[in-house]
């Protein structure tokens, strides 16, 4: 996909997601959608099929808040600790900016949808940059070596997927960041090396 493609797309998802949040999924229409993104309704049927295909899309959402996270990150930090952060800044991001009701939408399509899975997406900025970070983890000896980069990636996903699952079947009734912020770090803590 070119660079001027990602860019259209973006704007239509970041558009949608913001219309999402200040309206509500139901209240919001694809013209809507066209106008705040700027683009037009050629571009938006281009990459989507309906508005009900935007839900895949989220992730394409967190994507563009770890493509923000990343600039800022220090690789040199303590991989646990830069785990944890990311973690935070993305539940902050679904605390605060998206529309609760989607979450659940969302995780509800991708459990019942037949084929690729967005959120399982192995391209994703999300897991390259978590491999990157669990990778220079265990190269300093702060992260196990006896399980392979990938499998600790994969752990670290369920056990945000698995939050998020949990909190979506609270109806949404208290804040994932806080929620997280005292489970993840005991969920994760087998992953690093024992001294």
């Amino acid at each position: 996909m070119s660079k001027k493609s990602r860019n259209t797309k973006g704007k239509i998802v970041s558009a949608a997601w913001e219309l999402f949040y200040r309206q509500g999924y139901d209240d919001t229409t694809i013209d809507e959608i066209v106008e705040a993104s700027g683009t037009s309704k050629g571009s938006f049927y281009h990459y989507f099929d309906s508005k009900d295909a935007l839900l895949a899309s989220l992730s394409y959402l967190f994507d563009e808040k770890y493509e923000e996270l990343q600039e800022k990150l220090d690789f040199d930090a303590d991989s646990f600790e830069l785990l944890i952060y990311l973690n935070q800044e993305l539940f902050d991001m679904i605390d605060n900016k998206i529309d609760q009701s989607l979450i659940t939408k969302l995780y509800s399509t991708q459990l019942a949808m037949q084929g690729e899975k967005s959120l399982l997406d192995s391209n994703r900025l999300y897991y390259r940059l978590l491999k990157q970070i669990v990778s220079a983890g265990q190269e300093r000896g702060e992260l196990r070596r006896d399980m392979t980069a990938g499998e600790i990636v994969r752990l670290y996903a369920m056990c945000e997927r698995a939050l998020i699952c949990e909190w979506c079947l609270y109806n949404h009734s208290f804040s994932l960041k806080s929620y997280s912020q005292r489970l993840l770090p005991m969920l994760l803590s087998e992953i690093r090396e024992k001294k």
